[in-house]
């Protein structure tokens, strides 16, 4: 599709619904579907705070709609009229009636219910790499009852699994740069060994609008991730390269981790969650068959973006005098 040529959206083109619209992965979605000319329903708890996504598009193209996953009745009416559907709600730690289970499997279900009840027809749903109804974390075994729950409501949906996602939102990344600026050291869980392959925001956007486009396989499950294996050391790394930072490593096994975790989250501090902790023990990369088979960026026709092209970009902020930091010749 392209984009109307009007300062006007024009109500015939078609509209696709996204959940989770105004999160950190979802303004990304709606600025590539806005770019082809869809209309959009921003399907959110605030629609009040999702005011923000209307500059991605043309006047009345982009419009918040209130939904709330473990309310069928307003999951029902946000797909009403629509020709594609689009699943970005996720949590990195449950948070009271917001839990794994609330969110990543039923609602994943009632969403592709709701779709299949009204019609439409594509739904691409965001899961994440390391999904598994047997792994070690309640997030890997929710994203893995989320998908089935999809397939079983609508058998051709199309499922994303991106590893790492980094961009100026990020949790990760900037939550570790804000650390480094007062911490001496910086916690290597496990070693540091973990292996991640860190995937830009914007290339998960463009890829999942390519399958709205009808440009993925129905029934695939697509696994995303950037151009390069990086450790969490590695990550760790970097990011202290580009904040222009100095700060030392302490390797935290595992077990002392996961404690470390319970205490700070007891406290409402620390960068992890026990059960981020636990996910840390398995690499979050793409996998060779996925490869093989093409169910990657580049099998979307995506280009993935180097980390090290867009980590400048936002984190130059963690610097000791932002922007305006002297960079050495």
């Amino acid at each position: 599709m392209t984009a109307p040529s009007s300062f006007m959206s024009d109500t015939t083109d078609p509209l696709v619904t996204v959940f989770g619209g105004s999160g950190f992965l979802g303004r990304y979605v709606v600025r590539s579907l806005a770019r082809r000319g869809y209309r959009i329903r921003v399907a959110v708890r605030r629609p009040d705070l999702a005011g923000f996504l209307q500059p991605l598009g043309t006047v009345g193209q982009i419009r918040g709609v209130q939904a709330n996953l473990r309310y069928r009745e307003s999951v029902e009416r946000a797909v009403s009229g629509a020709v594609a559907v689009v699943n970005c709600v996720g949590i990195l730690s449950p948070s009271g009636r917001q839990s794994f289970e609330a969110l990543h499997a039923a609602g994943a279900g009632a969403i592709a219910e709701a779709s299949r009840d009204a019609g439409v027809q594509k739904m691409v749903h965001v899961s994440a790499i390391g999904a598994d109804a047997q792994g070690a974390s309640g997030y890997q075994r929710s994203k893995a009852a989320g998908e089935q729950n999809v397939f079983s409501a609508l058998p051709d949906a199309v499922v994303m699994r991106p590893s790492l996602v980094f961009g100026p939102e990020d949790e990760f990344f900037n939550r570790f740069a804000s650390m480094a600026r007062i911490a001496p050291f910086l916690p290597l869980i496990g070693g540091g060994a973990t292996r991640f392959q860190p995937v830009y925001a914007a290339d998960v956007g463009e890829a999942i609008a390519r399958a709205v486009d009808g440009q993925a396989r129905p029934g695939a499950i697509y696994e995303l991730g950037g151009p390069e294996v990086l450790t969490f050391r590695e990550c760790m790394e970097l990011m202290l390269e580009v904040t222009q930072r100095k700060r030392h490593f302490m390797n935290v096994p595992f077990s002392l981790a996961g404690t470390m975790a319970k205490l700070g989250g007891a406290l409402g501090m620390g960068p992890l969650t026990p059960d981020q902790v636990r996910m840390l023990r398995h690499d979050n990369i793409v996998s060779a068959q996925a490869v093989a088979e093409e169910l990657t960026l580049r099998g979307l026709g995506v280009e993935p973006t180097a980390l090290e092209v867009i980590l400048p970009t936002y984190l130059q902020r963690f610097r000791q005098a932002g922007q305006f930091t002297k960079i050495a010749a």
